[in-house]
C-alpha cells in the first residue's frame, strides 16, 4: 500500500506544482507572495526529484534481476518493433 501512496504523492506534488507555475507566471503576486510560491515550489519539485529516483532505483534493481545489468536511454522506435 506505501507503493500507492508514494504514486499519488508524486501526482499531487506534480499537479500543485503545475498550478503554482501558472499562479507565478500570471504576476499578480506581491514580492512576498511570489516567495512563498517558490519556496513551495522548490520543495515540491524536490519531492518529485525524490520519487523519480526512488523510482528509476527499482526500475534498475528489477532489471538486475532480469539479468539486464544497466539501463539505458528510451527511444521511440522500441515502441514500434
Amino acid at each position: 500500500m506505501a507503493k500507492k501512496q508514494n504514486e499519488i504523492n508524486f501526482e499531487q506534488s506534480l499537479q500543485e506544482l503545475e498550478a503554482l507555475v501558472e499562479k507565478m507566471e500570471a504576476g499578480n503576486l506581491s514580492l512576498e507572495e511570489s516567495l512563498k510560491c517558490f519556496e513551495r515550489g522548490v520543495a515540491l519539485t524536490r519531492n518529485c526529484q525524490k520519487a523519480l529516483a526512488e523510482a528509476e532505483q527499482k526500475v534498475q534493481i528489477l532489471l538486475e534481476k532480469n539479468g539486464k545489468e544497466k539501463l539505458h536511454d528510451f527511444e521511440a522506435d522500441e515502441i514500434r518493433k
